[in-house]
């Protein structure tokens, strides 16, 4: 059966012409991204001619049911969805069409079961035999940073130190004086080899500004002279708590910063402007339902995002749902504004959560890990935030009870904080506390259990494993890597996993990150039969992954990532039904259209069509 997107309109209120009811169209679209027709105009008559309808689409070669039975006007839902719907409900997973009434699914079922919903306003999509799924959910974005690096100087793909400083050339030339430049997200691994970059690189290219542009991973950062100056940086700046100044032979610094030594920058960095805070999040939320995703967590979230999903709820703007997570350190800020709100917000923005971090990252060598580096054997690694503070703010934000999420990338910063957790356990006493491991990249074999006994959420990006696979064995030798993104184990033993992007550092993009996790292919081609191929997962554990998974760790199981009557009408549908096809050709795979709250809040267009629309 050809896939096919159809949108129909429904009206009675005219003679019945000898090719079906007049007034009754049915725009029938080929398979691919596609527009859906504009919003149904409402009949005056409820009498219904079905039957018309359903040979209008047998003609087009999609197939739906029906009945040609009067339905009670109180019956008649707003939006019909038709499709080989996977529902995430593990008593029911399949089903071919959705029903939805203002923003809630009102029944789930077989076409002829859903056919009799159909009134004449009702938006009715067919999208054939492509998938239709629970919206996708990110567990781990910076997401209104998002927004400012899609506006940003982009040097995620610069493939050379001379494409660097060429991109932020361009880029500078067109900056007012004085206007900071961040963002950039470069990955010195595609350099074949050159060293990491040195402000001699761009001060001559970046005169009028100061710069400070971070690695992809967020975990260092190269300044330049301007903004080593604005955070009085100089050779004799003494080293920072948890954190790397890296200095030239002399003494002298290169302006590379790691984690915490990047502090004093950021310091200085002016905030946005609402008005710029607000246009970040237009573009964060449009970017991510292009990608089908209906809501997110926004992680270590600076207070003005709150102020800003706030202002954009209330305006009625807000096209994704967020669950917010400050700062650790903020967690008494935290728990006074959720005690003084009342509660924790709604189903669009979610407030309650705490996020911290234990070490670093593995691309910029900072990682916490038992033994040292297979490349730097100098190294173990940072303790970004000391020991001490960690168990004493969890615990307090534990006692709070505020969600906490904590960063931990190596051995012995997931070591250190499963056990810190299980203490913050057993002092407390039983609680829905829900403690979530971001990352948990690299895990000794005997860890793996905790997670389960521990009820810790494993909250993994699949998309870090295709990327980090390309160099992750330079860093930690033969063995030690085998013990990377170990997400089949993890689930054999009974742990939950969430996935997430991890945007800006990795694309915000689920359709890249379930090929990652199923084919364990790495992003340079050198892993054709899968990097640890012994870790892949089925499709559709990696669907539950970024739905079902997400709900739950978002505190939302019981209105959002199943479709099921009474939960959120928080929809994608994709151009192909990537359970059936070929694991290797999942991330071909594209996004039809996202409906958040039963509205349509994306729709893919082609440039013909755009240009004709």
């Amino acid at each position: 059966m050809p896939d096919c997107l159809i949108e129909v309109s429904v009206h009675s209120d005219a003679k019945r012409g000898e090719s079906g009811p007049a007034g009754r169209t049915a725009t029938v679209r080929p398979p691919g991204p596609t527009p859906l027709a504009s919003r149904l105009e409402s009949g005056r008559s409820r009498r219904r001619a079905w039957l018309w309808f359903v040979g209008a689409i047998a003609v087009s070669g999609c197939s739906m049911g029906g009945a040609d039975r009067e339905l009670p006007p109180e019956s008649a839902a707003d939006m019909v969805v038709y499709g080989r719907v996977w529902t995430g409900d593990s008593a029911a997973p399949w089903a071919q069409a959705v029903a939805i009434s203002g923003d809630t699914i009102v029944a789930v079922g077989d076409s002829a079961a859903i056919a009799v919903r159909v009134g004449d306003s009702t938006r009715v999509i067919a999208n054939g035999g492509a998938m239709v799924a629970p919206g996708f959910m990110d567990a781990h974005t910076h997401f209104i940073d998002g927004g400012f690096q899609l506006a940003s100087v982009d040097l995620r793909d610069a493939a050379s130190p001379q494409e660097f400083i060429a991109r932020l050339k361009t880029y500078a030339a067109q900056r007012k004086p004085g206007e900071w430049i961040l963002g950039g997200d470069w990955d010195h691994e595609r350099w074949a080899g050159a060293p990491l970059p040195h402000r001699s690189w761009i001060d001559s290219v970046t005169p009028r500004n100061p710069v400070f542009v971070e690695r992809l991973d967020g975990h260092m950062a190269l300044a330049n002279t301007a903004a080593l100056r604005a955070a009085r940086l100089t050779a004799q700046s003494p080293e920072i708590a948890g954190g790397t100044i890296v200095r030239d032979p002399d003494g002298s610094l290169t302006g590379i910063l790691k984690d915490e030594a990047q502090t004093p920058v950021y310091a200085v960095v002016p905030n946005p402007s609402a008005e710029q805070q607000d246009s970040a999040l237009v573009r964060a939320t449009e970017w991510a339902a292009s990608k089908g995703i209906v809501a997110v967590s926004a992680v270590s979230a600076p207070w003005y995002e709150l102020a800003a999903l706030e202002r954009a709820k209330k305006a009625g703007t807000l096209r994704t749902r967020v669950n917010v997570y400050v700062p650790l350190g903020d967690w008494r800020a935290m728990a006074d504004t959720v005690r003084s709100r009342g509660n924790t917000g709604d189903d669009w923005v979610r407030i309650g959560g705490v996020k911290g971090y234990v070490d670093g990252s593995l691309g910029s060598g900072t990682a916490l890990f038992f033994d040292p580096y297979a490349d730097d054997a100098s190294t173990f690694g940072l303790l970004v935030t000391p020991e001490d503070s960690l168990r004493r703010w969890i615990g307090a934000a534990d006692s709070a009870g505020l969600q906490v999420v904590v960063h931990a990338i190596g051995e012995r910063a997931n070591d250190l904080l499963l056990g810190i957790f299980d203490s913050v356990t057993k002092a407390h006493g039983a609680r829905d506390r829900r403690f979530r491991i971001e990352h948990a990249q690299h895990l000794r074999p005997q860890d793996i259990a905790r997670f389960q006994t521990g009820g810790i959420i494993a909250s993994m990006q699949p998309y870090h494993a295709a990327d980090d696979g390309r160099w992750a064995g330079k860093r930690l030798g033969p063995v030690r890597v085998k013990n990377s993104y170990v997400f089949r184990s993890l689930i054999d033993s009974g742990a939950r996993l969430a996935f997430g992007s991890d945007w800006t550092v990795a694309p915000i993009e689920p359709l890249l990150g379930i090929a990652a996790a199923v084919t364990r292919r790495t992003i340079d081609g050198n892993n054709p039969g899968g990097w640890i191929p012994e870790q892949k997962i089925s499709v559709e554990e990696a669907l539950r992954a970024y739905t079902v998974n997400n709900g739950y760790a978002m505190f939302a199981e019981r209105s959002r990532g199943v479709l099921r009557p009474g939960y959120k009408a928080d929809l994608v549908l994709l151009d192909r039904d990537i359970t059936a096809g070929r694991a290797e050709e999942i991330d071909r795979a594209a996004i039809r259209a996202t409906i958040v709250g039963g509205r349509l809040v994306y729709e893919a267009v082609t440039p013909t069509e755009a240009a004709t629309r």
